[in-house]
């Protein structure tokens, strides 16, 4: 995490514990205590504008790197903790940094007049390496890292289990037994990414099979829908014919029956005129009948 805090001291040295702790939560201050306390941090390099170290934290080893810059204390490690305005491990790394100081100071102090070198904090001597900067390795500490570094070794060329570290003092070589197996832990991390990416990319290359062969059958389909829009719009074109000459033959109908409706009214017309003639007939048959029934008058 980055953080940056407004500060107008000159020097790193000049942050004591005090003011630390009064710009800081009180949980994180109170930790990176216990961290200097537990001989748990490493300053890795230092001088009155920039710290760089290491902090041996509760879940493996963390980097610090703090710097002034522009009246502004910028701090960066490492860890993903949340803590705000500063890590517990940056709070650490100062109060070492203050700590293996304190000697220097204090020689400044008892000048009576400082000297225009002293004045002048460009010119300042870099400080002697801290006593905690002096690697604190035992013998016995260094043979249990090497038994203990073999079987790491073979185990991380196999994709195995590192075997358990030993339980040392915190010291040099408990930092480098937390910096490898820190560093193996997040090999595992990316090698366990990867192979989720591998799977990932499987299951999205299968889905793509399946979207390109339903493309495929899509398409099929597309082009025997097609097909047989072409056979209806053939057929739709002979329906069309068919009813143009339908329809021709409707109007042809029509006409007929226009002059059939003709010629049955002169056929009514005829008959009527002939039940005229045949009642004229009737009557005069009955007429004649009625004469040929009366006798001869005498003469």
């Amino acid at each position: 995490m980055r953080y940056k805090i407004a500060c107008s001291a000159e020097r790193l040295g000049l942050l004591d514990p005090q003011m630390i702790e009064s710009v800081v939560a009180a949980n994180a201050f109170q930790i990176g205590r216990q961290y200097v306390a537990e001989n748990r941090v490493r300053i890795v390099d230092a001088n009155d504008t920039q710290i760089s170290a290491a902090v041996i934290g509760h879940s493996g080893l963390y980097e610090q790197t703090i710097k002034l810059k522009d009246d502004h204390l910028v701090s960066k490690c490492s860890c993903t903790l949340s803590e705000e305005p500063m890590c517990r491990h940056c709070i650490a790394a100062l109060l070492e940094y203050h700590r293996w100081t304190q000697p220097r100071q204090s020689q400044k102090g008892k000048a009576s007049r400082p000297s225009a070198t002293d004045a002048d904090p460009a010119n300042t001597p870099s400080a002697p390496p801290p006593s905690s900067m002096v690697p604190d390795v035992k013998l016995t500490d260094i043979m249990q890292f090497v038994a203990w570094l073999g079987p790491t070794f073979k185990a991380i060329e196999s994709e195995s289990a590192i075997p358990s570290p030993p339980h040392l003092e915190p010291g040099t070589v408990s930092t480098w037994i937390a910096t490898i197996t820190n560093l193996e832990l997040r090999r595992r991390e990316n090698q366990q990414a990867l192979r989720d990416l591998q799977a990932e990319m499987r299951d999205r290359e299968a889905y793509l099979d399946r979207l390109s062969q339903q493309l495929q059958t899509s398409i099929a389909e597309a082009k025997a829908a097609q097909v047989a829009l072409h056979a209806l719009q053939r057929e739709a074109t002979r329906y069309q014919t068919t009813l143009a000459q339908a329809a021709g033959l409707v109007e042809e109908v029509k006409g007929q029956e226009t002059e059939i409706r003709t010629a049955a009214r002169d056929l009514l017309e005829k008959a009527t005129h002939l039940d005229t003639l045949t009642t004229s007939f009737h009557e005069l048959t009955e007429l004649l009948e009625q004469t040929l029934k009366q006798p001869p008058a005498d003469t």
